[in-house]
């Protein structure tokens, strides 16, 4: 989901940290590219019913193992309120719902707490999510998926005027390289553009942005991402890092693109893959809300898709299922 700041977002300050950095070499295993797109034609997880806490969009999966099955860390809107939702499912594919985990409360306001990204570590599951207005990253923690503990503040707040990320910060994705932590997201600026920066952490708390700010631009004039990037996935494969990512264009129709990294903070668009839109009808308008498992030389997405054209929600938002795979591999 996208977001629309008010004028209010101005007036507040920031304290973030600023370094210089590059994330540490990524694996020389796994897939090299090209890359091609498949997915399944129908969804793997649906909105709820009437007067359901998600009953107008499922969006923004955040799928990860944790024991024996997986955890789908989900965003449900009810036309009033983005949740975060959990569904657990054995195989990735049949999913079954066990309802909201997280609502917006004290600083988070009354719209959204959700649009994360779940991770394990040392047994506690840490969820980076999407929370207050103007939007700023909040963290919440698990040992068992079903109490949650939230941290009092904002882990990422906003940059200082003039930065790429003063009116928005958002579309968190977050990875474990080396000691550190590493987080992927949404900046916006004064002037409403959306780009895609990256930030480091030793505990997940506490965060120093990239100087250079933001990571990748808006696609040039004509091209499907030239209205705003974010919803990025990164993932380390064959020597490269890649990113998966959502660009939206001047009628609101949103694609996924790729993009490839050496260092994971110089990146560019990968010229050999097609932006890949929805195919059916119930995502024919939007596919967005990557959310990545390397399984082998293929790498599994999650993904969330709609059938109208619209940057925040409404938009019949249900997730799917897909597949990046090697160009010369059959199935």
């Amino acid at each position: 989901m996208k977001f629309w700041l008010v004028a209010s977002a101005a007036l507040l300050t920031s304290c973030a940290r600023y370094a210089d950095f590059s994330l540490p070499a990524p694996d020389a295993a796994g897939s090299t590219g090209p890359l091609v797109w498949e997915a399944e034609r129908s969804p793997v997880l649906a909105r709820g019913g009437a007067n359901e806490w998600d009953s107008t969009d499922v969006l923004n999966p955040s799928v990860l193992r944790f024991g024996d099955r997986y955890l789908n860390l989900y965003s449900g809107f009810d036309g009033k309120t983005w949740r975060t939702g959990i569904a657990e499912s054995s195989d990735g594919v049949a999913w079954t719902k066990r309802g909201p985990i997280l609502s917006p409360e004290g600083w988070e306001g009354t719209y959204i707490a959700a649009n994360g990204s779940a991770l394990e570590f040392q047994g506690e599951l840490r969820y980076w999510y999407q929370a207050g207005d103007p939007p700023r990253i909040a963290l919440a923690t698990s040992r068992d998926g079903k109490s949650w503990t939230r941290h009092a503040e904002a882990v990422v707040p906003l940059g200082p005027r003039g930065s790429f990320d003063e009116m928005g910060v958002a579309d968190p994705d977050v990875i474990r390289r080396g000691d550190d932590f590493y987080l992927f997201y949404l900046g916006q600026d004064r002037a409403r553009r959306q780009r895609l920066g990256v930030a480091r952490s030793r505990d997940g708390v506490v965060w120093e942005k990239l100087r250079t700010n933001p990571v990748l631009e808006l696609g040039a004039v004509g091209t499907f991402d030239e209205n705003g990037l974010g919803e990025p996935a990164v993932w380390p494969s064959g020597g490269s890092y890649w990113m998966l990512y959502t660009g939206r264009d001047r009628s609101e129709h949103r694609r996924m693109g790729l993009a490839r990294s050496a260092d994971g903070v110089h990146w560019e668009r990968d010229s050999t893959f097609t932006p890949v839109g929805g195919g059916q009808n119930w995502n024919r308008a939007v596919l967005c809300d990557p959310s990545v498992e390397v399984s082998g030389d293929s790498v599994l997405v999650w993904f969330g898709g709609g059938d109208i054209p619209a940057p925040d929600h409404g938009i019949h938002g249900q997730i799917g299922l897909g597949m990046l795979r090697n160009a010369g591999r059959g199935n």
